[in-house]
């Protein structure tokens, strides 16, 4: 019998109370409590199958502080999307996304300091920190334009280009300016999102953000080209242990 992981579960029921609770308050319709229930589902599926694939019971102590922001982000996404409430209020929005930001620079230090750091926390504070941005830039789209969305469709974007070109699910080296872009992402995109600048200077604000973000993308898609197996363009395949893989040759990477 399948060992239940009581961690993403418990992170389940505190995303359908954080949403009655929204619901109580500012009122949720069928989309917002959709679009916040099927993220609370999803995250603990795959979070359950990541703590199986990595032969944990439980979460760590870094994993849990993640989960309470994804559980935030559960909350902004059911706001965002949800047509009844119309323009998601700020007075709940903001400090929903302020403390899911600030968690963001606190579960790292918490792995680090327990010695707790693992392939899985750090693969999910990356998928919290990517859905966050999808969902802020969807937000401000509407008012500073349409192309705000390549930032939040920036990192998906490279993770469908990687199905055609497998060069580009290399391992790339650890590199603090690749941090530091996508917290200005977050933070960006949250003072827009609070509408306390002026028009020009937020549209300015996030256009800057975009520009950094593709600077950023584009150089570690030029590092993975650099280093890709020359003359092999690497066949894609399922493995049930292992997932996808990529073979080039010989040899698997």
């Amino acid at each position: 019998m399948p060992t239940v992981r009581t961690g993403p579960v418990l992170g389940l029921i505190a995303q359908l109370a954080l949403l009655a609770g929204l619901a109580a308050t500012v009122g949720l319709g069928p989309v917002g409590w959709s679009a916040g229930v099927g993220y609370g589902v999803v995250t603990c599926l795959t979070l359950s199958h990541g703590l199986r694939r990595q032969g944990s019971r439980r979460l760590g102590p870094a994993d849990r502080v993640t989960l309470t922001r994804g559980v935030l982000v559960g909350g902004v996404t059911a706001l965002v999307l949800d047509p009844v409430v119309g323009v998601a209020p700020l007075a709940v929005l903001v400090p929903l996304t302020a403390v899911a930001l600030a968690l963001d620079a606190v579960d790292g230090q918490v792995a680090r300091r327990t010695g707790t750091a693992s392939a899985l926390g750090a693969r999910f504070d990356m998928e919290v920190d990517a859905f966050l941005i999808l969902v802020l830039s969807v937000h401000v789209a509407p008012s500073a334009g349409g192309w705000v969305l390549a930032i939040g469709l920036m990192r998906y974007a490279f993770v469908a280009a990687a199905w055609p070109l497998p060069w580009l699910r290399g391992s790339l080296p650890p590199r603090t300016w690749r941090k530091v872009v996508a917290a200005v992402q977050g933070v960006v995109l949250a003072v827009a999102a609070a509408d306390v600048l002026p028009a020009p200077v937020t549209v300015g604000a996030v256009a800057l953000a975009l520009a950094v973000l593709v600077e950023s993308f584009g150089r570690d898609v030029h590092w993975l080209w650099r280093r890709r197996p020359a003359g092999a363009a690497g066949t894609l395949f399922y493995s049930p242990e292992d997932g996808f893989e990529v073979e080039y040759g010989r040899g698997l990477v």
